[in-house]
């Protein structure tokens, strides 16, 4: 298993598992379908952002993706895995690589916009809901969730 940084080609595979890991919410064809734009991965957001690709036996499992918002706080834009993999761990794996990386950038505070369903998944590693979001779908809210991180110490 690594986790690497992605490359603008990886983002046809890297779109096929957002709508992948949309779709095990329950979501129908169609609605994805409207989501398109939204759950799109292109060549460009790829250059622009911070993407880490998850390889498990030569195949893309997975990526998680952040945005840096000023020079102390930090996004979670995206965190998605193929369906077969979910619930083995490998989320978790990614959500630690990225704290990992937000600590070593000296970020305070990471938000997120979560989907319902994978709010008690953020929970897990401290991050608090403060706000609701709603989403292109009308009267369904995201949860609008953060983590403040601790202070790091300079022990020279």
């Amino acid at each position: 298993m690594i986790i690497e940084k992605a490359n603008p080609e990886d983002a046809k595979i890297l779109t096929e598992i957002t709508f992948d890991g949309k779709a095990f919410w329950g979501f129908s064809k169609a609605e994805l379908s409207e989501w398109t734009e939204l759950l799109t991965i292109s060549p460009d957001y790829i250059t622009e952002n911070c993407v880490y690709k998850l390889i498990l036996n030569s195949e893309i499992a997975g990526y998680y993706s952040y945005i840096m918002i000023n020079e102390s706080e930090i996004k979670l834009d995206n965190l998605f895995l193929f369906q077969k993999y979910i619930g083995k761990g490998f989320g978790k794996l990614m959500m630690e690589d990225f704290l990992k990386k937000a600590k070593n950038l000296k970020q305070k505070i990471i938000i997120l916009d979560s989907e319902p369903n994978a709010e008690n998944f953020y929970k897990k590693f401290g991050f608090i809901t403060f706000d609701k979001k709603e989403s292109v779908i009308k009267n369904r809210f995201l949860a609008k969730m953060k983590l403040i991180l601790p202070l790091q110490y300079d022990n020279k």
